[in-house]
This record gives C-alpha cells, structure tokens and sequence, in this order.
C-alpha cells in the first residue's frame, strides 16, 4: 500500500469517523481518499476553531477527537486549542504534515518546527521517521491519547505520504487501569469507616471514566455530601439529594460551607488544581485538618496540590466500585448521623437557592453604578439592559433536558457556574486551567457534532465571542446546529474587575463598541435573537432551541447586559499600585 493508506486504514482502525481542519497540500494525498474510507473532514473558518472542535467532539464521546491542518500556519494556529484540550485531559490527536524532507532547514515556503510548538501541551509526540514506519506512529498517538488521557502529536514530513510501502495496521491497545493498589485501597478504607463528616469530590475523572453511578452509590453509602470539582458541574446528578454544587470561582457555598466540615475528603478523579480549591465568597473553605484520600489515574498528580494521606492511583469508577466493596458490610462511624447530615446538606443547598434567588444584582460600588447609569442608557435594541444573574437564572430554568453546555472564559460566563446544573456526565465544557477566550463556540460545535440528538448550547461574553463567532459559518455551512448565549455588555468585563479593584477605574482597553452580534449572526446565515427584557429571556432560549432540534438552525442569542461586574478572577493575582517616578504618581 502506499503511506497515505497506510496512514488512512489506521485511523480506520480506531474508529475516526469524523475531522476537523482546513484542507492543505502537504495532505492532499490522504485527504483525497477520506470519503471511501468513511471518514468526514469538516472544514473550519481557523484552526483553532478546529482544535476546539475535537476537543469537544472527545468529550462527549470519549473516542478521540482529531484536527488536521497545513504545515506551518495552518498548524500553528492550532497550538491555543490543543492547550485548552491538554488541560481538559481530552484524547485529541493532533496531526501535524510538515515540510518535505528535502527542504527542511532552508528556510522555505511555510517551514517552520513543529514538534517544540506542542511539547507543553502534549502527552506524546511521534515524528514519522520513515515512510515504512507510517501506520506504526500513526496507530501509537491514537494508543497514548488514550492511556496518558490527552492530546498527542503526529508529525509527517508532507513527502512521506508518497511511495510504496509493506504494512500492517495495528490493532488499537487500550489500557485496562483497575482501582489502584490492594494496599492504598485498604488504607482508604480505613480512614472512610472512621469519618464523622466524609465529603467526596467528583472530578473530571469520574466522568472520564464513566463513574456517576459508582460515585452515587459510594456517596449514598457514607451519606456523604458531593462536590463538583472546579468546571466539572456534570460529574454528579444535581437532582440528588447528596449534590452540593462545584467548588471554586464563583461555586456553591452550600458545597463550601459542608467540605469545610469535613473530616476526611475523598477526591475522587481529580487533581484538585489550585484554581478550584481557592478561597471564595469570602470563605477559605478548604478543611485544613481533614484527611485528603486521592483517585487519580495519573500517579504524578498525587498529592501534587494538597497534602494527602492516601493516594490511589486507578480508575476512578474502578476505585468507587472497590471502595464501596470494602465498606459494603462494615459499620461506619458515619452510620448513625447520616440522617443528620442529609438535614444539613439540605438546609444549606435550600440557604444557597434563596441566596441565589435574591441575588439579582451586583451589590459592589461600581455596579451599582453600572446599574445606574444603565437606567439613563437604552440598547440599540431598545429595551432595556437585564442584570446578568437574573439572566443566568432565566436561562438555567429554561434549560432542555439532556442539554450540553460549553462556557467561555470571562466574568459572566464564570458567575454562570453558580446556575449550571446538569444530570447526566459528558454534559458540561469549560476552558479549564489554560482559559483562552474564544473557546465555546467551537468547542459546543464539536460536542454537537459527536451527539447530534442532543441539544447543544453555548455562552460566550462579547469580548471571547469576537475570537470565535465566525465559526458560526461552519456551523451553518456543515449542518451542525448549535445555540450560542452571547452575554453583550460593551465590556472586557474580567480584566475590567481588576481595574476597578486595584486602578481606581482606569480603564485602559475594556471598553468595547459593538455591533448587533444577532444582526451579524444573521448575515452567516444563522437566527438571530436581541433579548432585551427579563421576561423574553427563556422563552427566546426555548425557541433557539427547537429550531435546532427540530429545524437544524443554529442561533444566536444575543443578551443586552448592564455592566456590572461579578467577583474578580483572584485577588491574590495583583497588588496595589506603587509609583516612584514623579510623572506616574496620580496612578495609585
């Protein structure tokens, strides 16, 4: 066979059904036999639209997701979304053509180096040595993808798809990780047969490793308050009585105040990042002198964060089965009060809920200006601007079962984790730990291309949806209907905050001026929706909706928002201003 077959039938072999790229010559050989192969390359405005794409497509599906594009641009474009899926523990496969064997290093047309652009932010790279070796490096960076939980990098010189070449696909291999050590297990056990007060955090693990289940069962059996880990809001059912909402920016306090109380944490599939144990709302909840048990399938995040006393390194529904095993017969010293404690759980969630009902405003200096200044403005829509958490909260009860959601990264869009709640796993999409703008979109894309039965929607503040929104195009042209919520209040409202906090409301480069974002959605050739009233806000997402369900159109609902502001990202980030030349002394 040649290379290009070669490297076709392996993605065959793995199951690619779907691509997502801009087609390039340096591939052009084994894109022109994609169709008979089954496999569809759905072409994208950028590539990091692309990337994005994949990663969401992974998400949902738990198979891989794969991006392609030209050497050089085409694959430099892709590093920021291939970052985002690194930190979203996606199985992307990123393949990179590169310049011809012949002309490396003179310098030619779209040279460049490739393999350094994504080492930070792979897992492994394979670099096609020879022709001959093509199937076997191909089929490898699918196989690690999957055993290292994350992007992967395969690298062809454009030439070596060409010639004639003996090859024998490989077989996929998939790693069967088991619960952890007999060992750690036991220990775990132990500490979990004599907490008071257990609390769990369900992590991106759990969901990963398709463990709702287990985890309910485990938490039912300890009577234990759940968590969601930091952007992980889909890894346990929020109409469980046990659910207490995600930790972090903009979280639960209901799920702060009760891991405060905790004796023993068992962190369940997660790494516990710094960002989602930082203190919030005023409370530095994390329990000090609780004894942290670690799940993660990744040995080197053990005990990384936190101190822990016990680290299993498993697969997180495998550890849930086992720990649940081990205390199945046993007495618990959390036995006798957990009807007590279910009470507790439920009079703290039903304190955050009147909270958050009565929460319909920022109450901060500035936003109380904003609100006031607002009341003199009218929206070129002319209505008026809506509070955002009101609007969070109209969104969150309009909400379709089985509904996927994709956030960007930004002030709005963070304070909507408050209201985003979700009742089965592979529901919920964020940009994690790297939190590039320009995320949702693309990303809620791919999820509707891997899940076209289920409702797709996506949240994006004016500033982000500006890097993405010509994606929009590839929805239209492709027939991948997605909902996009775009939150419009002339603003970069996150690094705003900090303006306002630590710069005496300088504002340097916050403010923006936009267009009708429906209006331009419209002109790509999506619905376009300006809400600009309280009571339109849900019925205009129930429309959105159903005309994706059932008329395959992609919306655009465009938000008219005040310009409040929600809590800052961290306060710990930045420092008052000290100025000591003369001519900067005004700016403290």
């Amino acid at each position: 066979m040649t290379p290009s077959e070669a490297f076709v039938e392996t993605l065959v072999a793995n199951g690619v059904t779907d691509m997502f790229g801009i087609m390039g010559s340096a591939f052009m050989d084994a894109m022109d036999i994609f169709a008979p192969a089954g496999i569809r390359l759905i072409p994208v405005v950028h590539e990091q639209g692309a990337a994005h794409m994949a990663d969401g497509y992974a998400r949902v599906s738990g198979r891989h997701g794969v991006v392609i594009g030209q050497n050089g641009p085409g694959i430099s474009n892709c590093v920021t979304g291939i970052a985002a899926a690194y930190w979203a523990h996606s199985p992307v496969v990123m393949i990179t053509p590169e310049t011809g064997t012949t002309g490396i290093g003179l310098g030619g047309f779209q040279e460049c180096n490739q393999l350094p652009m994504f080492q930070e932010f792979t897992k492994y790279q394979g670099h096609v040595t020879n022709p001959v070796r093509m199937a076997e490096f191909t089929g490898r960076c699918f196989d690690r993808a999957m055993s290292e939980i994350g992007p992967t990098q395969l690298n062809i010189p454009r030439d070596y798809f060409y010639g004639e070449i003996e090859a024998e696909i490989p077989e996929p291999r998939r790693v069967d990780r088991g619960p952890g050590g007999a060992q750690s297990l036991d220990e775990a056990a132990a500490l979990l047969a004599e907490a008071k007060f257990p609390v769990i955090v369900s992590g991106g693990g759990v969901v990963m490793a398709d463990g709702v289940e287990e985890c309910k069962a485990l938490a039912e059996r300890l009577g234990a308050p759940v968590v969601n880990s930091y952007q992980h809001n889909d890894s346990f059912p929020a109409s469980h009585p046990q659910w207490c909402g995600p930790l972090g920016y903009q979280g639960s306090k209901a799920g702060m105040k009760l891991i405060s109380q905790a004796d023993v944490v068992l962190a369940l599939g997660t790494r516990l990042g710094p960002f989602g144990t930082l203190p919030q709302h005023g409370m530095d909840y994390w329990p000090k002198e609780a004894k942290i048990i670690q799940v993660d399938a990744d040995h080197k995040m053990l005990g990384l964060v936190k101190k822990i006393s016990v680290g299993i390194c498993g697969d997180a529904k495998a550890a849930a089965i086992e720990l649940s095993r081990r205390l199945e017969d046993r007495t618990l010293a959390c036995d006798a009060t957990k009807d007590e404690r279910l009470a507790r759980i439920k009079a703290e969630k039903d304190a955050w809920e009147r909270e958050l009902d009565e929460w319909t405003h920022e109450r901060d200096p500035f936003s109380l200006d904003a609100i006031e200044e607002a009341k003199e403005e009218t929206p070129f829509s002319g209505g008026q601007y809506l509070h955002p958490r009101q609007v969070l909260r109209e969104l969150e009860k309009a909400m379709p079962e089985d509904v996927m959601v994709s956030t960007d990264i930004g002030n709005i869009n963070s304070v909507a984790h408050s209201y985003l709640r979700f009742e089965k796993p592979r529901s919920f999409f964020a940009p994690m730990s790297f939190g590039n703008c320009g995320y949702a979109l693309p990303t809620i894309i791919g999820a509707k291309a891997a899940a076209p039965h289920r409702p797709a929607i996506a949240y994006a503040g004016d500033g982000a949806w500006g890097m993405s929104m010509m994606e929009t195009m590839t929805a239209v042209r492709h027939e991948i209907p997605v909902t996009a919520v775009v939150f419009h209040n002339r603003q970069w409202g996150a690094e705003k905050k900090n303006q306002v906090d630590f710069y005496n409301r300088r504002f340097v480069a916050g403010e923006l001026d936009n267009q009708s974002f429906a209006e331009i959605g419209r002109a790509m050739g999506a619905e376009g929706i300006t809400v600009d009233r309280l009571e339109d806000v849900g019925p205009a997402l129930k429309k959105a909706v159903d005309m994706q369900m059932n008329e395959g159109k992609t919306t655009i609902i465009e938000i008219m928002c005040t310009r409040e502001l929600g809590d800052p990202f961290r306060r710990d980030a930045l420092k008052k201003p000290v100025r000591l030349l003369e001519k900067y002394q005004d700016y403290v």
